[in-house]
């Protein structure tokens, strides 16, 4: 992802297309017709008041009424390091984390070299920055093949421990990639743990759902197999079991694909292409965004499954406003958030593939990544790489 300057913009305020039904010619119908059509149009009404909001989120899309893109603050630390690809907010404070804030990682060094970013740095919704955490490669407490390069796999447990996904290179391009690991901090900023092994294979993005006690994170890989600049179908999604308690460090299961089947390959501007952002449903259904096929997969029964969802997933929405999906969150209508790498748009699609008009962020082609909604639920915080600050969609 580029970092050159790019002004923050306001876009124009997002229109929804509305499709009116054809008229029809009004015929007399019989009284059993009229009741039938009477009960029907009960049951649609009872149907629509008894519905959740996500089923009725093609009425009511979530970004449909932001019009105005503020920029918080700058990402970058004292050390310089740039492109900030994970966001996640803080829940409640603990340690070093003040709740309310975000939490942000850095991808590239002070020279803009891909997968060699160390920090994560801690931003308060006024725009004050600090610095969470400087990771130092060689003195990492486990496995963790070839260094740091902090990806957008970011998360905080409810304990408040931080994990975070590596994903290094030496020199910034492709053919120095390892496959990296989770690296598991403290409330304080401190490395605690590395989780590594065959199935972390350049961990790219994450998402955590649970509770206080046993919480599941479900990870996306994009390293496996011979990865070169022809796309190959070897990502995969993992899934790990957590339990945590406030008294000791959270204590992880191995990991276990659940999905497979998604296109990856290496890129000499973007570094690595592949599954990115992921996020479950209230259903039980993992979205994934899959960069490299545009579309946005799924996958059933994401909690509970034993076996790979081969095939990337089944497809929810493919190309349309999509634009090299990365990350992806759930709005609260539970409609589905991407941005597009290729030109800088936030997309909402509804379960059942149905998209609204696009907001474009200003960020332009190749400066979005990370994306969160706001506590108050009435906008969404979103990197911005191109010129290293943490947006507001409002």
């Amino acid at each position: 992802m580029s970092d050159s300057p790019r002004p923050v913009v306001t876009p124009p305020a997002p229109a929804r297309h509305v499709r009116r039904a054809p008229a029809r010619h009004v015929r007399r119908r019989t009284v059993p017709l009229l009741l039938a059509a009477l009960a029907a149009l009960a049951a649609v009404l009872a149907a629509v008041t008894l519905a959740p909001a996500g089923a009725l989120a093609f009425d009511h899309p979530f970004i449909g009424a932001f019009t105005t893109v503020s920029s918080i603050g700058s990402t970058v630390p004292s050390n310089k390091d740039v492109n900030p690809y994970g966001i996640v907010k803080v829940p409640r404070t603990l340690g070093s984390l003040v709740s309310g804030d975000v939490l942000i990682s850095n991808f590239n060094n002070f020279e803009n070299l891909q997968g060699t970013g160390t920090t994560l740095v801690q931003m308060t919704p006024t725009g004050s920055l600090s610095v969470f955490a400087q990771i130092n490669p060689s003195s990492l407490p486990g496995p963790c093949p070839g260094g740091v390069g902090l990806t957008t796999a970011l998360t905080i447990l409810p304990n408040g421990f931080v994990v975070v996904g590596s994903l290094p290179t030496s020199n910034g391009n492709s053919s120095t990639a390892r496959p990296g690991c989770l690296i598991v901090l403290n409330p304080s900023g401190h490395v605690v743990k590395t989780i590594s092994g065959p199935l972390i294979h350049g961990p790219w993005d994450m998402t955590a759902v649970g509770n206080d006690e046993n919480t599941t994170l479900f990870v996306t890989n994009v390293l496996n197999g011979p990865v070169g600049e022809t796309p190959i179908d070897e990502g995969t999604v993992v899934r790990i079991r957590v339990h945590t308690d406030e008294a000791r460090p959270p204590a992880f299961s191995s990991p276990q694909v659940i999905a497979s089947g998604f296109p990856e390959r290496t890129d000499p501007n973007a570094l690595v292409v592949g599954p990115t952002g992921v996020g479950l449903g209230d259903d039980g259904t993992l979205y994934v965004a899959d960069t490299q096929g545009n579309r946005i997969g799924a996958v059933p029964n994401a909690l509970f499954r034993h076996t790979p969802f081969g095939g990337g997933g089944t497809t929810v929405a493919k190309g349309g406003f999509l634009n090299g999906p990365l990350g992806l969150t759930l709005a609260p209508n539970g409609d589905i958030l991407t941005v597009n790498a290729a030109d800088g748009n936030m997309v909402e699609t509804t379960p059942v593939g149905a998209e609204f008009q696009p907001v474009d962020t200003g960020a332009g082609a190749g400066g979005l990544f990370g994306l969160t909604v706001a506590p108050n639920n009435r906008s969404v915080y979103f990197v911005n790489d191109a010129n290293n600050t943490l947006a507001l969609l409002h």
